[in-house]
Order: structure tokens, then sequence, then C-alpha cells
């Protein structure tokens, strides 16, 4: 489906509007912790690639190798992602957002203890898994990860409304796109101020964003078994 078709069956719950910027915000504030407290990207591998041959043509391997675990780290989660949508079916949004929370709270117990494994490793591994998971609003493909394809979608849809020929819906879904990029940047925001001033305890907020998720996914489904 494309970004300037209107979706007209009923929103899977995982796809809703909500939940996109929730996951939004819990991608842009783990960005902005762990660059501040690992200097590395937990969703961007591409600023984590090029790092890593900036720093190796350099001739500097000891900061080139740091990137190299977060990398791993989502390419494992990618794959535990694929699985997971494999054997669990409509019920892996909640349960890899259930896997993400107690990964979040076991990093938190391990950050003064394994900082490096448990934050360069166990948050790629969950950023991972949330965009593998969670890979469209409203039944059109978005990112709650990173902004760029959100915001080529953006100005597309805006350049369509604009140019005229626009189907019905497409400024609501412009609309959508950059409330995701906002509440991302938003998010990081928050992050980077937590971070700074609560680093023990910063976890703890994106983990209540995920919970809220975890109970918008898990509700239909136990409506619909009673």
């Amino acid at each position: 489906m494309s970004t300037l078709e209107v979706v007209t069956e009923a929103v899977r719950p995982d796809e809703t509007v909500v939940i996109a910027l929730l996951l939004a915000f819990a991608g842009g504030y783990i960005d902005a912790y762990t660059w501040i407290i690992h200097g590395v990207m937990a969703n961007a591998q591409t600023a984590n690639l090029i790092f890593l041959w900036v720093y190796a043509t350099a001739g500097n391997w000891v900061k080139a190798l740091h990137f190299v675990p977060p990398i791993l780290a989502f390419a494992a989660g990618i794959v535990v992602a694929a699985w997971l949508r494999r054997a669990a079916g409509d019920r892996a949004s909640a349960i890899s957002t259930l896997i993400e929370i107690l990964l979040l709270i076991t990093i938190g117990i391990l950050h003064n203890r394994l900082p490096d494994l448990a934050g360069t490793l166990g948050i790629s591994l969950v950023a991972a898994m949330q965009a593998a998971v969670f890979t469209r609003v409203e039944g059109v493909v978005c990112s709650t990860v990173m902004i760029t394809g959100n915001m080529r979608q953006a100005i597309e849809n805006i350049f369509a409304v604009a140019s005229g020929g626009a189907q019905g819906g497409t400024l609501r879904l412009s609309g959508i796109f950059f409330a995701l990029c906002a509440v991302f940047g938003f998010g990081a925001a928050v992050g980077a101020f937590a971070t700074k001033g609560i680093p023990d305890l910063a976890l703890g907020i994106p983990v209540v964003a995920l919970l809220i998720v975890l109970l918008r996914c898990e509700v239909p489904h136990q409506e619909a078994a009673r």
C-alpha cells in the first residue's frame, strides 16, 4: 500500500497513531541515552557504520571497533524479531514489547556493573526488535526508530497535495509522518535531559512508554478471546 492510498480496513491494534508516537518517543529517547552514555547509536546503524569506517581509515582501530558490537547486536535483534513474527503471528508485537521492557529493566540494573555489555548490546537488540516488528502506522510503512523515511514521506505527501491530484487522506498522512519526526526529536531531548540528570534511572521513562504500548496491543487480544 502506498502512502497516497487511504486505509479503508480496520486499523490493527499495533498500527495505531498513538502506538507509533509512543514508540517514536522511545526510539529517540534510547538513541540519545546510548549516545551520551556509550558514544554509539542504538537505532541509527548508518551512523555507527560511518563512524566505524571513518576511524578505521584513520587507523584508529580501537575507536573503530567500538561501533561493531551495536551493529552485530542490531542484526541479532532483527533475526529474533523475524523468528518471533513467524512463531507468534499477531501476538508478535505484544510479545516483542514485553521482551523490550524486560531487557531495558535488566540493562538499567546492569548499567553500573556491565555498562558496555548492557548498553551497546542490549539496547541495540531492543531497538532492532522495535524496528522489525512495528513497521506500519494505519497500514502505511513507517519507522519509529529513525526519521529519514518518515520525513521523506511527509514531504512527498505535502508536495502531492500542493501539486493537485492527491488522494483523500494524503494531508492527514503527512501530518502523521511529521508528528513522528517531531515526537522522535522530543524523545531525544527528554532522553538527553534525563540521562544527564538521572543516569541510573533514565531508562525508566521509555519503559513506561513501552508499558502503555504493551497494554494497547494486548487488550484487543484479550477482548477477542472472550
